[in-house]
Protein backbone atom coordinates (compact mmCIF):
# COMPACT_ATOMS: atom_id res chain seq x y z
CA UNK A 1 0.00 0.00 0.00
CA UNK A 2 1.33 3.78 -1.07
CA UNK A 3 0.95 6.53 0.88
CA UNK A 4 1.87 9.93 -1.04
CA UNK A 5 4.27 8.04 -3.16
CA UNK A 6 6.24 6.14 -0.80
CA UNK A 7 5.94 2.67 1.18
CA UNK A 8 5.29 2.94 5.09
CA UNK A 9 7.87 1.32 6.72
CA UNK A 10 6.68 -0.95 9.24
CA UNK A 11 8.41 -1.21 12.86
CA UNK A 12 8.10 -3.54 15.50
CA UNK A 13 4.91 -3.08 17.59
CA UNK A 14 5.16 -0.05 20.76
CA UNK A 15 3.09 1.28 23.43
CA UNK A 16 0.70 3.60 21.77
CA UNK A 17 -1.44 6.25 23.23
CA UNK A 18 -4.92 6.59 23.20
CA UNK A 19 -4.19 9.68 21.32
CA UNK A 20 -2.60 8.42 18.23
CA UNK A 21 -4.95 5.73 18.22
CA UNK A 22 -7.60 8.19 17.40
CA UNK A 23 -5.36 9.76 15.43
CA UNK A 24 -4.85 6.78 12.86
CA UNK A 25 -8.35 6.29 13.05
CA UNK A 26 -9.21 9.78 11.78
CA UNK A 27 -6.96 9.07 8.66
CA UNK A 28 -8.57 5.73 8.26
CA UNK A 29 -4.55 3.37 8.74
CA UNK A 30 -2.99 2.43 11.03
CA UNK A 31 -0.13 4.86 12.57
CA UNK A 32 3.38 4.76 10.82
CA UNK A 33 4.77 7.60 13.37
CA UNK A 34 8.53 6.33 14.48
CA UNK A 35 9.21 6.46 18.35
CA UNK A 36 12.67 7.31 18.20
CA UNK A 37 13.39 7.17 21.92
CA UNK A 38 11.72 3.76 22.28
CA UNK A 39 13.78 2.20 19.51
CA UNK A 40 17.15 3.81 21.04
CA UNK A 41 16.12 2.12 24.46
CA UNK A 42 15.77 -0.88 23.11
CA UNK A 43 18.50 -0.77 20.88
CA UNK A 44 21.10 0.42 24.09
CA UNK A 45 19.53 -2.44 26.22
CA UNK A 46 20.07 -5.04 24.19
CA UNK A 47 23.85 -4.02 23.98
CA UNK A 48 24.26 -3.50 27.66
CA UNK A 49 22.90 -6.73 28.15
CA UNK A 50 25.47 -8.18 25.44
CA UNK A 51 28.34 -6.19 27.14
CA UNK A 52 26.94 -7.39 30.45
CA UNK A 53 27.57 -10.96 29.55
CA UNK A 54 30.66 -11.28 27.28
CA UNK A 55 32.68 -10.96 30.90
CA UNK A 56 31.28 -13.95 31.89
CA UNK A 57 31.23 -16.02 28.80
CA UNK A 58 35.20 -14.96 28.80
CA UNK A 59 36.00 -16.11 31.98
CA UNK A 60 34.25 -19.28 31.17
CA UNK A 61 36.01 -20.40 28.06
CA UNK A 62 39.25 -19.46 30.08
CA UNK A 63 38.01 -22.11 32.27
CA UNK A 64 37.46 -24.53 30.06
CA UNK A 65 40.98 -23.84 28.47
CA UNK A 66 42.11 -24.34 32.02
CA UNK A 67 40.71 -27.91 32.07
CA UNK A 68 42.75 -28.70 28.88
CA UNK A 69 45.78 -27.43 30.37
CA UNK A 70 45.35 -29.37 33.27
CA UNK A 71 44.55 -32.30 31.58
CA UNK A 72 47.54 -31.98 28.93
CA UNK A 73 49.77 -31.26 32.49
CA UNK A 74 48.26 -34.90 34.00
CA UNK A 75 49.15 -36.98 30.80
CA UNK A 76 52.48 -35.38 30.52
CA UNK A 77 53.56 -36.90 34.63
CA UNK A 78 51.56 -39.88 33.51
CA UNK A 79 48.86 -39.65 35.75
CA UNK A 80 45.88 -41.43 33.94
CA UNK A 81 43.93 -41.60 36.66
CA UNK A 82 44.13 -37.85 37.19
CA UNK A 83 43.38 -36.94 33.52
CA UNK A 84 40.63 -38.97 32.96
CA UNK A 85 39.31 -37.17 36.34
CA UNK A 86 38.67 -34.28 33.56
CA UNK A 87 35.52 -36.61 32.24
CA UNK A 88 32.27 -36.19 33.75
CA UNK A 89 32.04 -39.27 35.90
CA UNK A 90 28.14 -40.77 34.27
CA UNK A 91 26.82 -43.44 32.17
CA UNK A 92 26.20 -40.63 29.38
CA UNK A 93 30.12 -39.85 28.75
CA UNK A 94 31.11 -41.15 25.53
CA UNK A 95 34.34 -41.53 24.20
CA UNK A 96 34.85 -42.02 20.23
CA UNK A 97 37.73 -43.19 18.49
CA UNK A 98 38.74 -46.52 17.00
CA UNK A 99 35.88 -47.79 19.48
CA UNK A 100 33.19 -46.05 21.07
CA UNK A 101 32.94 -45.96 25.15
CA UNK A 102 30.74 -45.07 27.22
CA UNK A 103 30.61 -44.78 31.05
CA UNK A 104 31.81 -42.51 33.67
CA UNK A 105 35.44 -42.27 34.93
CA UNK A 106 36.53 -45.63 35.09
CA UNK A 107 35.13 -46.38 31.86
CA UNK A 108 37.30 -44.01 29.95
CA UNK A 109 40.46 -44.47 32.42
CA UNK A 110 39.80 -48.31 31.20
CA UNK A 111 39.98 -47.27 27.65
CA UNK A 112 43.51 -44.71 28.43
CA UNK A 113 45.32 -47.92 30.21
CA UNK A 114 44.14 -50.41 27.70
CA UNK A 115 45.69 -48.06 24.71
CA UNK A 116 47.91 -46.85 26.64
CA UNK A 117 50.13 -49.61 29.10
CA UNK A 118 52.87 -47.66 29.99
CA UNK A 119 54.61 -44.32 30.36
CA UNK A 120 56.72 -44.78 27.21
CA UNK A 121 53.29 -45.59 25.53
CA UNK A 122 51.94 -42.56 26.27
CA UNK A 123 54.57 -40.47 25.57
CA UNK A 124 54.20 -36.25 25.64
CA UNK A 125 50.91 -34.82 24.75
CA UNK A 126 49.96 -31.18 23.55
CA UNK A 127 46.96 -29.36 22.13
CA UNK A 128 47.13 -26.63 19.95
CA UNK A 129 44.56 -24.70 17.57
CA UNK A 130 42.33 -24.80 20.76
CA UNK A 131 38.91 -23.03 20.39
CA UNK A 132 36.32 -23.06 22.79
CA UNK A 133 32.60 -21.66 21.74
CA UNK A 134 30.27 -21.48 25.02
CA UNK A 135 26.77 -23.02 23.32
CA UNK A 136 25.31 -21.78 26.96
CA UNK A 137 26.43 -20.77 30.01
CA UNK A 138 27.19 -24.32 31.29
CA UNK A 139 28.42 -25.83 28.04
CA UNK A 140 31.04 -25.60 25.78
CA UNK A 141 32.34 -26.97 22.74
CA UNK A 142 36.13 -27.28 22.19
CA UNK A 143 37.96 -28.26 18.98
CA UNK A 144 41.60 -28.75 18.47
CA UNK A 145 44.90 -30.57 17.82
CA UNK A 146 46.66 -33.31 19.59
CA UNK A 147 50.29 -34.35 19.35
CA UNK A 148 51.84 -37.26 20.73
CA UNK A 149 55.83 -37.51 20.76
CA UNK A 150 56.94 -40.81 21.63
CA UNK A 151 59.86 -43.32 21.02
CA UNK A 152 59.46 -45.85 18.43
CA UNK A 153 59.39 -48.42 21.08
CA UNK A 154 56.55 -46.56 22.42
CA UNK A 155 54.50 -46.70 19.09
CA UNK A 156 55.55 -43.23 17.22
CA UNK A 157 54.58 -40.32 17.32
CA UNK A 158 50.83 -39.76 16.64
CA UNK A 159 48.41 -36.44 15.88
CA UNK A 160 44.86 -35.84 15.07
CA UNK A 161 41.87 -33.99 16.04
CA UNK A 162 39.47 -33.47 18.75
CA UNK A 163 36.01 -32.28 19.63
CA UNK A 164 35.09 -31.87 22.88
CA UNK A 165 31.67 -31.16 24.47
CA UNK A 166 32.29 -30.44 27.94
CA UNK A 167 29.41 -29.33 30.95
CA UNK A 168 29.69 -27.35 33.76
CA UNK A 169 29.48 -29.09 36.79
CA UNK A 170 29.24 -27.99 40.79
CA UNK A 171 32.99 -29.46 40.85
CA UNK A 172 34.12 -27.65 37.54
CA UNK A 173 33.84 -28.38 33.75
CA UNK A 174 33.65 -31.92 32.64
CA UNK A 175 34.38 -33.53 29.54
CA UNK A 176 30.64 -35.37 28.38
CA UNK A 177 31.78 -36.33 24.54
CA UNK A 178 35.14 -37.06 23.55
CA UNK A 179 35.60 -37.25 19.69
CA UNK A 180 39.21 -38.40 18.61
CA UNK A 181 40.55 -39.25 15.83
CA UNK A 182 44.16 -39.55 14.26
Amino acid sequence: MQCGGRMPIMTASRPSSLSTQASAKSVGRASMQPYPLYDYAIYMLRWCTLFCFIPLLLAQNDDVRAVLTHSEEAWNRGDLPAFASYYDDSPETTFVGREVVRGGVQAILGRYRKAYPTREAMGTLSFSNVDVRMLAPDLALATGEFHLERTAAGGGNASGRYTLILRKRPSGWKIIHDHTSS
